[in-house]
C-alpha cells in the first residue's frame, strides 16, 4: 500500500512545524517582555481585557508600600548582575569548547578518512554490491560538517535558554506582587520560550542538513544517514561540557553559600549580605537551564540519528521512500504542535489562583501532552508509513506493520510519563517518602543521610521496569528501529518537558531576587511556593532525561553493532567480558571526578565567603556591600578547570578502547556503562531531590508534622540543610551528567565504527 503523505507534503510539514514552534516561542517572549523592570508607574487599566494577564493591574499591595520605586530598581540591578555572570561564564566555557570542537572535528575527518586510505573512488554498497556508493572520504567530510552543526545548535540552544531565564527571573518576582497566578504564568511562559526554541531549532537544522547532504549523496541514502550521525555527536559533546561545567559551577556556589551563610552565620539562603549569593543564582541558570537544554537537545539529536541510520538500511532506505524515512522527524513535528496546544492550558485556558494549584497544573501539562501525543503518533503512523515494511535486524530482514511501529513510539511516550510520576512521588514533599526523610532529621544529619540514600536506591526500581518493558515491546515489534523510535516517543513532548524544567530555576531565582530586594514575607512565600513545585518538576525533567538516555544509548548501541558488522555480542568471550566490567566501572569513576570537583570548587568558595565576612567591616550589619564579582570569578575558573578531566574520560574511552582493543571489547564497554550508569543516575538525582525537598518541607511548616520539626534554625532543620548540601552535587552534577556519559560514548562509537572495524584492536593483532 502506498504512503498517504506525499514526499512534497513531508518537505512542507516538517519545516512548517519547526517555524510554528519558533514563532510561538517568540510570542511567549514578547508576552514576558510586557512585564516592565523599569520603575515607571503602571498605566491604569483600559479596555475590556486589560485584566486578563495582569500587565496593567494596579498592585494589590500598594498599601504595604511595596510599589516602592526602589524595589523595582533593586530587582533590575540584581537581574543584570545575574545575567552578566551567566553570560561571562558561558562565553568563557565556549572558548574552551570551541578549541575542543576544532580538534575533535579534525580527529573525525582523519579517523574516518583513513578507513579507505583517503581514497576518492566510489565503493560498492553494503546492501547491494552491484551498485556503487560514495567514498569513505565523503563520509569523513560530511560527518565532520554535521558534527560542527550539531555542536553549534547545542551551544545556541543552551545560550538562548539561559538568556530568556535571566531575562524572566526579576519579572517573575515583580509579578508575584499581583498574586501567585501572575508570577506562575510569567515563569512558565519563559520556560516555554526555551522549550519551543530548542525543539524547533533541533528539528529545523536536522531537516535542512539532510536536504543539503542529499544534493551530494543522491541515491546513496546509507552514506547520507551515516554522515548525519555526526550531528548527534556534536550535540552531545557540547552538552557534556555544559552539563558538567554548569553543574560544578552551580553546586560550588550553592554549597559555599549554604555552608557559610546558613550553617555558620545563620542568615537566610538568599541574603544579600552573603557574597556567594549572586554566584548561586548564576549557577541555577548555567547548570539547570543551559546544561539541561543542551542535554535534552543531545538526546533528541541522537535518537533521531539512531532511527535514521537503522532505517537507511531497511526497505525505506533501499527503495528510497522519503516520507517513511523521515518518520522520526514527523513525530517531532507533531510533538511541537501538541506541546503548543498543551502550553495554552497552563497559560490561557485555566488561571491559577492559589498556591496549591501550581503543582497539579504542571502535572496536567505532562498528562495532556502525553494523551494528545498518542493521538498524534497514531495519525502520523497511519499516513506516513506503508502498511508493512522490512527492517534490517542483525543480518535478517524483519517484517513490521505500521501499527506495531505506532506501539513502539507509544510505549516510549508512556514509559516517560511513568518515570516522571515515580520521580515525583519520591522527590515531592507532598508524599510519604520525603516526609519520612524530613522526620529522620529529628535524630540528626546521620539518620537523614541514611534515609535519603535508601530512598534513592529504592526509587530506581519502577523506572527500570518501565524502561525494561519498553525495550522488550519495541525490540520484539521492530528490532533496533523500534527502540530508536521509542526513545523518540519519550522525547516527542520535549518542548513541554523543557518548559516545566526551565520553570524551576526561573522560580528559584525569582525567590532569590525577592529576598535580596528586601520584599515582604508574603511575596517570598509566593516565590517559595513556585520554587517548591519547580524543584519537583526539575526532578521529573531529570527522570525524563535519564530514561530517554537509556533508550537512546541502546538504540545507538544497536546501530553501532550493525555498522561495525558484529553479528553477535557474546558476553562469555573474554574480549567482551572485560569491556563489560570496565564499562560498568566508568560511571563510578566519572561520578567520583565530578563530585570531587564540586568539593574542591566549593572549598575555594567557602574560604572566599569566610574571608569577606571576616575582613569587610559592616558586612554582617548590612552597612557594607560584599564583593559578588570575586565569587562569580572563583566559580567560573574552578568549573572550567574541573570539567576537563571528566570530559576527557568520556571522550577518550571509546577512542582508546576501539583503537587498541577492537569493536567487541568496545561493545562490552558500552553495554556495561549503560547498565550501571542508568541506576546510579536515577538514584543520585532522586536522593538529592528528596533531601532538598525535605529541607523545604521543614522550612515551609505547612503541616502539623512539619511544624514539630521546624522552624528554620532548629536542630532538625540544620540536619536537613546538611543533607541538602550533600545532595546538591548528586542531583545537579553527577546524576544528570551520567546520562550524557552513556549517550556520548555510544554515539561516538557509532561515528567512529568504520575506523574501529577496519583498523581497531591493535593490541590483539600484536599479541
Amino acid at each position: 500500500m502506498a504512503v498517504l503523505l506525499s514526499t512534497l507534503a513531508t518537505e512542507i510539514v516538517i519545516p512548517v512545524a519547526a517555524v510554528v514552534g519558533i514563532v510561538f516561542s517568540l510570542v511567549q517572549w514578547f508576552l514576558v517582555s510586557l512585564v516592565k523592570v523599569t520603575p515607571e508607574r503602571n498605566a491604569p487599566p483600559s479596555g475590556p481585557n486589560s485584566n486578563k494577564n495582569g500587565y496593567n493591574d494596579y498592585l494589590i499591595e500598594e498599601e504595604e508600600g511595596l510599589n516602592d520605586q526602589n524595589v523595582v530598581v533593586k530587582c533590575a540591578e540584581i537581574q543584570n548582575a545575574i545575567s552578566e555572570g551567566s553570560t561571562s561564564f558561558l562565553f568563557t566555557m565556549y572558548q574552551y569548547v570551541g578549541v575542543f570542537m576544532v580538534v575533535f572535528a579534525i580527529l573525525i575527518f582523519l579517523f574516518l578518512g583513513s578507513v579507505e586510505g583517503f581514497s576518492t573512488k566510489s565503493q560498492p554498497c553494503t546492501y547491494d554490491a552491484a551498485k556503487t556508493c560514495k567514498p569513505a572520504l565523503a563520509t569523513a567530510i560530511f560527518s565532520t560538517v554535521a558534527f560542527v552543526l550539531g555542536g553549534i545548535t547545542s551551544v545556541l540552544s543552551g545560550f538562548l535558554g539561559m538568556k530568556i531565564a535571566t531575562y524572566a527571573n526579576a519579572r517573575t518576582t515583580l509579578e508575584a506582587r499581583k498574586g501567585v497566578g501572575k508570577a506562575f504564568i510569567t515563569a512558565f511562559r519563559s520556560g516555554a520560550v526555551m522549550g519551543f526554541l530548542l525543539a524547533a531549532n533541533g528539528l529545523l537544522v536536522l531537516f535542512i542538513t539532510i536536504n543539503l547532504f542529499k544534493l551530494y549523496y543522491g541515491d546513496d541514502w546509507e552514506g547520507l544517514f551515516e554522515s548525519i550521525t555526526g550531528y548527534g555527536l556534536g550535540g552531545s559533546s557540547m552538552a557534556l561540557f555544559g552539563r558538567v561545567g554548569g553543574g560544578i559551577y552551580t553546586k560550588a556556589a550553592d554549597v559555599g553559600a549554604d555552608l557559610v551563610g546558613k550553617v555558620e552565620r545563620n542568615i537566610p539562603e538568599d541574603d544579600p549580605r552573603n557574597p556567594a549569593v549572586i554566584a548561586d543564582n548564576v549557577g541555577d541558570n548555567v547548570g539547570d537551564i543551559a546544561g539541561m537544554g543542551s542535554d535534552l537537545f543531545g538526546s533528541y539529536a541522537e535518537s533521531s540519528c539512531a532511527a535514521l541510520v537503522v532505517a537507511s538500511i531497511s526497505s525505506f532506505g533501499i527503495n528510497h521512500e522519503f516520507t517513511p524515512m523521515l518518520y522520526p522527524l514527523l513525530i517531532s513535528s507533531v510533538g511541537i504542535i501538541v506541546c503548543l496546544i498543551t502550553t495554552l492550558f497552563a497559560t490561557d485556558f485555566f488561571e491559577i489562583k492559589a498556591v496549591k494549584e501550581i503543582e497539579p497544573a504542571l502535572k496536567k501539562q505532562l498528562i495532556i501532552s502525553t494523551g494528545l501525543m498518542t493521538i498524534g503518533i497514531a495519525i502520523v503512523s497511519w499516513i506516513a508509513l506503508p502498511s508493512s515494511f522490512t527492517i534490517f535486524n542483525f543480518g535478517v530482514q524483519k517484517v513490521v506493520k505500521n501499527w506495531q511501529l505506532f506501539l513502539c513510539v507509544a510505549v516510549g511516550l508512556w514509559a516517560g510519563l511513568i518515570i516522571g510520576f515515580v520521580t515525583e512521588y519520591y522527590t515531592s514533599n507532598a508524599y510519604s517518602p520525603v516526609q519520612d526523610v524530613a522526620d529522620s532529621c529529628r535524630t540528626g544529619a546521620a539518620t537523614n543521610v541514611i534515609f535519603g540514600l535508601a530512598l534513592g536506591y529504592k526509587s530506581v526500581i519502577i523506572p527500570i521496569f518501565a524502561i525494561a518493558v519498553s525495550i522488550y515491546v519495541s525490540f520484539s515489534f521492530a528490532a533496533m528501529y523500534g527502540i530508536a523510535v521509542a526513545a523518540l516517543g519519550m522525547l516527542s513532548t520535549i518542548a513541554t518537558g523543557l518548559a516545566i524544567d526551565a520553570y524551576g530555576p526561573i522560580s528559584d531565582n525569582a525567590g532569590g531576587i525577592a529576598e535580596m530586594a528586601g520584599m515582604s514575607h508574603r511575596i517570598r512565600e509566593r516565590t517559595d511556593a513556585l520554587d517548591a513545585a519547580g524543584n519537583t518538576t526539575a526532578a521529573i525533567g531529570k527522570g525524563f532525561a535519564i530514561g530517554s538516555a537509556a533508550l537512546v544509548s541502546l538504540a545507538l548501541f544497536g546501530a553501532f553493532v550493525s555498522r561495525a558488522a558484529i553479528s553477535t555480542v557474546d558476553v562469555l568471550t573474554p574480549k567482551v567480558f572485560i569491556g563489560l566490567i570496565v564499562g560498568a566501572m566508568l560511571p563510578y569513576w566519572f561520578s567520583a571526578m565530578t563530585m570531587k570537583s564540586v568539593g574542591s570548587a566549593a572549598l575555594k568558595m567557602v574560604e572566599e565567603v569566610r574571608r569577606q565576612f571576616n575582613t569587610i567591616p559592616g558586612l554582617m550589619e548590612g552597612t557594607a556591600k560584599p564583593d559578588y564579582a570575586t565569587c562569580v570569578k572563583i566559580s567560573t575558573d574552578a568549573s572550567i578547570k574541573e570539567m576537563i578531566p571528566p570530559g576527557a574520560l568520556v571522550i577518550l574511552t571509546p577512542l582508546i578502547v576501539g583503537t587498541f582493543f577492537g569493536v567487541e571489547t568496545l561493545s562490552g564497554v558500552l553495554a556495561g556503562s549503560l547498565v550501571s550508569g542508568v541506576q546510579i543516575a536515577i538514584s543520585a538525582s532522586n536522593t538529592g531531590g528528596a533531601w532538598d525537598n525535605a529541607k523545604k518541607y521543614i522550612e515551609a511548616g505547612a503541616s502539623e508534622h512539619a511544624r514539630t520539626l521546624g522552624p528554620k534554625g532548629s536542630d532538625p532543620h540544620k540536619a536537613a540543610v546538611i543533607g541538602d548540601t550533600i545532595g546538591d552535587p548528586l542531583k545537579d552534577t553527577s546524576g544528570p551528567s551520567l546520562n550524557i556519559l552513556i549517550k556520548l560514548m555510544a554515539v561516538e562509537s557509532l561515528v567512529f565504527a568504520p575506523f574501529f572495524a577496519t583498523h581497531g584492536g591493535l593490541l590483539f593483532k600484536i599479541f
